[in-house]
């Protein structure tokens, strides 16, 4: 009889030390709980390489258009490399014209998303212009569209005679000594095969001061990822509707209390004000 009891004895010590467990594991669980916030912006996310350039725009136009002719195609590795490999390949390609400071704050720059709105303003003015169907990248030569090169040199011929395109601050223009000449406006995904055939014609047209060359960037296949932003504190505010019985006679008579003993202990330049008022 007494190994028995023992034995029950043990096994009611168990099951209330596992009920026991499981009660502590559900509390802290239950402690446990978090909010977790994140804000997404209402484009979607931007190639890390567009925003670069921005970056690179921001030090000088001539380093946007010296990093703009080293990534020229730099956008096809994005399709074999990781994401981590690819951004490290932009960062290589920038330091060839920043120094260390710089690309620590182009990485700051890429954490918080800084640049990513001026590509989604790019991204706007094209659709108003509005893109041509089907096409990578398209030029507007004083108001005439086209996705074709070959088009290029018969719109030029009577560009004059058509309305100049207003060009924004924000306009990235090639390096050009004469500003009175027809204006061209790129509209392409920097490092595509695309962007770098215009470019090439563009340029050199450029370079022998027979048109004003101005990129404006322009993704045809946005990114079905969000855009999610960081650098923003999310506040949740919870009230209390439980209502508490409080004899507001003693509440008003501790505060009072208590801001009279503050006043009298504030010194200001040497100064009680607490006993001078007395």
């Amino acid at each position: 009889m007494a190994p028995a009891k023992a034995t029950n004895a043990v096994q009611l010590l168990l099951g209330s030390t596992a009920l026991w467990l499981s009660q502590l594991g559900a509390e802290t669980v239950s402690a446990s709980k978090a909010v977790t916030a994140h804000l997404a912006a209402k484009w979607p996310e931007t190639p890390l390489l567009l925003e670069a350039s921005e970056f690179m725009a921001e030090e000088s136009n001539e380093k946007f258009w010296h990093f703009l002719e080293t990534v020229q195609e730099l956008a096809i590795y994005k399709q074999t490399e990781s994401d981590y490999s690819y951004y490290n390949l932009i960062l290589k390609k920038a330091g060839q014209f920043l120094d260390n400071l710089h690309i620590n704050l182009l990485k700051f720059a890429f954490s918080i998303r800084a640049y990513s709105p001026a590509i989604q303003m790019f991204q706007q003015i094209a659709a108003d212009e509005p893109p041509p169907d089907g096409c990578n990248a398209f030029v507007v030569i004083h108001k005439k569209h086209t996705c074709k090169i070959n088009e290029i040199k018969k719109l030029l011929k009577k560009a004059a005679s058509r309305t100049r395109p207003y060009l924004f601050k924000g306009d990235h223009k090639f390096p050009t000594n004469k500003e009175n000449l027809p204006v061209v406006i790129l509209y392409a995904e920097m490092g595509t095969r695309a962007f770098s055939a215009f470019h090439k014609v563009l340029s050199e047209k450029a370079q022998n001061g027979e048109i004003l060359y101005v990129l404006r960037h322009y993704i045809q296949k946005p990114s079905s990822r969000k855009m999610y932003l960081s650098g923003y504190g999310v506040e949740l505010a919870i009230k209390s509707t439980e209502y508490k019985a409080l004899d507001d006679t003693q509440v008003k008579t501790v505060t009072n209390t208590t801001v009279e003993d503050e006043t009298e202990a504030n010194e200001v330049q040497g100064f009680l004000f607490g006993k001078l008022k007395s």
